[in-house]
């Protein structure tokens, strides 16, 4: 089973376009682990990040890059642009599983909910369910939840546009396919969503 990270990159204000070459030597330099799925600067949501989906291949390959972002002494390539960094680990579901890059929206919604202490396994459950018929209308990219830190459930869907993202929205709530039946019940209040678009070397584009 291959792992996940978010890591998320606080940036200097309009920083964007001057740390994007020097990240992307740093995902490809040789001695770099993990696969780059994802790159996305936020549109709706906390601005002046940049935001990072990376797969491993096991634990020790995802501790590896760890170590070799914490020793740096310029991590991610542009330090001097960084107001910070964090990352977060991530168990995929297995059947949103592969993960394949391509061209599938212009815009990116990453959305994260926080289910109730016991809700993990029901939520996955549900989706297990739900996901099949609620693609026919527009594919997930990935859904996860976290390794570590707050208990997380994480998702990662393309659209053509926010409009069209509402528009999908609605067509499914209305046709009754999504939120997954009885989803809703093992979830908190607590839920964030980000609008986000794919840096130019994004893979999921």
């Amino acid at each position: 089973m291959p792992l996940f990270d978010i890591t998320t990159l606080n940036t200097e204000l309009f920083a964007t376009p001057k740390i994007a070459p020097a990240l992307q030597s740093w995902l490809a330099a040789p001695q770099a682990r993990g696969t780059l799925l994802g790159a996305w600067a936020p549109d709706i949501g906390t601005l002046n990040d940049i935001i990072l989906l990376r797969q491993y291949a096991d634990a020790d390959e995802l501790i590896a890059e760890r170590k070799r972002t914490r020793l740096s002494d310029n991590p991610f390539g542009c330090m001097e642009h960084l107001r910070g960094w964090t990352a977060d680990s991530y168990i995929p579901l297995e059947f949103s599983l592969p993960v394949t890059p391509g061209e599938y929206g212009k815009v990116y919604e990453i959305r994260t909910y926080r289910p109730k202490l016991n809700g993990m396994a029901p939520t996955i459950e549900k989706w297990a369910e739900a996901l099949p018929p609620r693609e026919e209308y527009s594919p997930c990219s990935i859904a996860m939840y976290s390794l570590d830190g707050l208990t997380r459930f994480t998702q990662i869907w393309p659209y053509d546009s926010a409009n069209h993202r509402a528009e999908l929205r609605a067509r499914t709530v209305a046709d009754g396919v999504w939120p997954p039946k009885g989803g809703p019940a093992w979830l908190s209040a607590d839920m964030v969503s980000t609008l986000a678009v794919p840096l130019p070397f994004s893979p999921l584009g």
